[in-house]
């Protein structure tokens, strides 16, 4: 069980622990705040409501919807910047003490900083997949379509820096029963984000990778997740039935803190740094 210690102990404490190991790490959204995309259950955020992947299949209006949205968030996600936590972690890869990461994270930000070795559980938004022949395009072609089938949209609902942006590149916008929808160049099907809704389950192989990069480290760093769902809770009850440190850095309470050896009730940039700054690359 985790106790309550100031700010300074639990950071040397998380030195102390983590010290040695070569560490799989579980990111969330936390990680990506400080560069501009907002988290979905940190302090302070909004109440939201996702789209599930059944309304997403089942009902043209919540497609047409989520499309629209996404036309409009896609612009302001794909201009965010690594932050320093992302260069922190991809700094102590590069120097052996990360041996891999695990994201919740759909933005692509980790790649973007140098992690070589990253397992995007939730999939990523710069990309789009047929649900009928299975045709894998970039989102970037698909924004392309988009704006030809609807000119002027984004610019209708306001500037980009007015409207509200979810995690996954979806924008809190209230007018979109004209927008058209593309479907797929290759076969006319239906096109979703390469994401993992809520009520879709992770592609097995994937999950069975992110098991194995946990069982290859020595430790495990969760950072900017609140752990809400099992979808990364699970490697953290994995971790701690084997018997390997836990160290969780979040703003807040997360699901995972009982089965943690040390808690940082920080926030993860500068965390971060201070532990590629601290920790030792392992013998």
């Amino acid at each position: 069980m985790t106790e309550p210690v100031t700010l300074l102990d639990a950071l040397d404490r998380a030195v102390e622990v983590l010290a040695g190991h070569r560490l799989a790490v579980l990111t969330g959204a936390g990680v990506s705040t400080d560069s501009g995309i907002p988290d979905y259950r940190g302090p302070g955020s909004p109440p939201r409501n996702p789209m599930t992947y059944g309304q997403f299949v089942g009902d043209p209006a919540f497609r047409r919807h989520y499309w629209a949205r996404n036309h409009v968030g896609w612009t302001h996600v794909r201009r965010a910047q690594p932050n320093a936590g992302h260069r922190a972690l991809a700094a102590m890869e590069a120097r052996g003490v990360v041996g891999g990461l695990i994201t919740q994270n759909v933005d692509g930000l980790h790649g973007d900083a140098g992690s070589r070795r990253v397992i995007d559980l939730h999939g990523r938004f710069d990309r789009v997949v047929c649900l009928q022949c299975g045709a894998d395009t970039p989102r970037a072609e698909l924004a392309h379509r988009l704006e030809a089938l609807n000119p002027g949209f984004a610019e209708s609902v306001g500037s980009v820096a007015d409207v509200e942006i979810a995690p996954d590149a979806d924008a809190v916008i209230e007018s979109t029963a004209d927008f058209v929808v593309a479907p797929c160049e290759r076969c006319g099907g239906m096109l979703k984000p390469d994401i993992v809704y809520f009520g879709e389950n992770v592609p097995k192989d994937r999950v069975a990778r992110a098991y194995a990069m946990v069982d290859d480290a020595g430790a495990l760093l969760v950072a900017g997740s609140s752990l809400t769902v099992m979808s990364g809770l699970r490697f953290v009850r994995h971790a701690a039935k084997a018997g390997r440190p836990v160290v969780i850095i979040n703003r807040g309470q997360t699901r995972g803190d009982p089965l943690a050896t040390v808690r940082v009730d920080a926030g993860t940039s500068p965390t971060l740094v201070t532990l590629a700054q601290t920790l030792p690359t392992p013998a």
